[in-house]
């Protein structure tokens, strides 16, 4: 305990540099070599509290008077209206938690938050079981790949090209020790995954993810999909955006074995990239199969309602040969804000706010396709977000445009070399018809 440390002394060190046959600490280092070693760190004075919060203040400050005055940057970090309410419950004492409660049963109410979550997840996406949270939604989806290899022994995997270039990377690693081909689905002049590929290379393969709406903002023909992939032993895979989820039908329903994604845009806001929360459910077969955690509601012996973690399927719990994943704990906290969000808006509140997002963004997606020199890259259906393609070359229109204040959207260019003429563009709630018709009218002076 800390209460009883004793500082080593200067005899101490030297008694166990003798009983390990060394002379000095600086022996240790002896088999790195002198031209890796450092010769000491080159850092500035220390200063005091007070001038350490001021200069990063000062740092605030000016970032917020560089950063453009409107944004439509999407690619899976979305700005969203926040209710107040989130912010005040989480930060109550019952609920400030990151952490699973190591003594669940004396944690009654970060429990009882965890298990809302599972439901509102379950209902959101059609499934039967969701867990109690992943760390984002890109490690939510490689889990769920490395779960359609548990469930079929499949050896391939097909991802689409439109899926998001960061998850596939986070799939790629997670993949690349079991031996895992990954197969890439094209996408069409509709911005849609191929379905004549995806029946050409279902042969073999553990599992076919969708992401719905794409990386490029397109929804994709899940019933199609699901007609293809559920008379066969491959598993059926979506990632998904909650907040269309308002306004279309949930995979769940058109035959999904997995359905993850990012809770980012139910009530978390954006902060230099996290943290965030992946959303994991499935279908009640495979529960034994799904990593993390899962929190069920009992009765005690008093016969009143209670809630216990009813399984825990990693590695630190069970035997490793029997675990479903090392994902070591679930996000509580940001879990949590999720919940209150949704509980706050309510079904009709959810649906108004993906209405919301689907009116707003086509209506900047039809004022841009109307410029000269402008139009829409894919014919597909989108939500949120789109893909303007540009007689000039992307960074060039973007540079412009932020020189106007505005960030107008992600280059493409920078996942997809015959994108450099494209920029996909999201626009949501939080942005009004007057913020539409100043991005449309910089675009026509760019």
């Amino acid at each position: 305990m800390l209460m009883n440390y004793t500082p080593h002394t200067d005899q101490d060190i030297q008694k166990m540099l003798d009983a390990i046959g060394i002379e000095c600490t600086a022996d240790l280092f002896a088999p790195v070599p002198e031209s890796l070693r450092l010769k000491g760190l080159d850092l500035p004075a220390g200063i005091s509290e007070m001038e350490a919060v001021a200069l990063v203040q000062d740092l605030a400050r000016r970032v917020r008077e560089d950063a453009p005055e409107l944004s439509f940057l999407g690619g899976g970090a979305y700005e969203h209206f926040t209710p107040s309410v989130v912010d005040a419950m989480i930060s109550r004492g019952e609920f400030y938690t990151a952490y699973t409660p190591y003594q669940p049963e004396v944690s009654q109410g970060t429990l009882r938050a965890i298990f809302e979550f599972q439901t509102m997840i379950c209902e959101l996406t059609g499934m039967e079981v969701a867990n109690a949270s992943m760390y984002d939604g890109s490690s939510a989806l490689a889990e769920a790949v490395m779960m359609a290899v548990r469930i079929n022994d499949g050896e391939r995997v097909l991802l689409p090209r439109s899926l998001h270039p960061f998850y596939r990377r986070v799939v790629e690693t997670y993949v690349r020790g079991i031996g895992l081909e990954i197969v890439e689905i094209p996408w069409t002049g509709a911005g849609t995954l191929d379905l004549q590929r995806v029946a050409e290379e279902l042969g073999g393969a553990a599992a076919v993810v969708v992401q719905n709406p794409n990386f490029l903002g397109v929804l994709e023909p899940l019933e199609e999909v699901g007609a293809l992939v559920n008379p066969t032993p491959t598993a059926y895979v979506a990632a998904v955006n909650p907040i269309s989820l308002g306004v279309i039908r949930p995979p769940g329903d058109f035959g999904a074995d997995i359905v993850v994604g990012d809770g980012q845009p139910l009530g978390l806001p954006l902060a230099y990239g996290g943290p965030y929360v992946g959303f994991f459910a499935t279908r009640e077969q495979y529960v034994r199969r799904m990593p993390g955690r899962v929190c069920g509601q009992t009765t005690d012996v008093d016969g009143k309602r209670g809630f216990v973690l009813t399984l825990q399927t990693r590695e630190q719990h069970i035997r490793r040969e029997r675990a479903m994943s090392n994902i070591c704990t679930n996000q509580t906290l940001c879990a949590t804000a999720a919940t209150v969000y949704l509980s706050a808006l309510g079904p009709q509140g959810l649906r108004e706010v993906g209405l919301l997002n689907w009116n707003r963004s086509h209506r900047a997606a039809e004022g841009l396709n109307a410029l000269d020199g402008v139009g829409l890259k894919f014919s597909g259906a989108t939500f949120n977000e789109f893909a303007v393609e540009t007689d000039r070359k992307a960074s060039e229109v973007l540079g412009a445009l932020r020189e106007k204040g505005i960030a107008a959207g992600i280059d493409l260019g920078r996942f997809f070399p015959e994108l450099d003429r494209c920029i996909l563009t999201c626009v949501t709630e939080t942005k009004t018809g007057a913020d539409i018709e100043r991005l449309v009218a910089a675009w026509r002076e760019a």
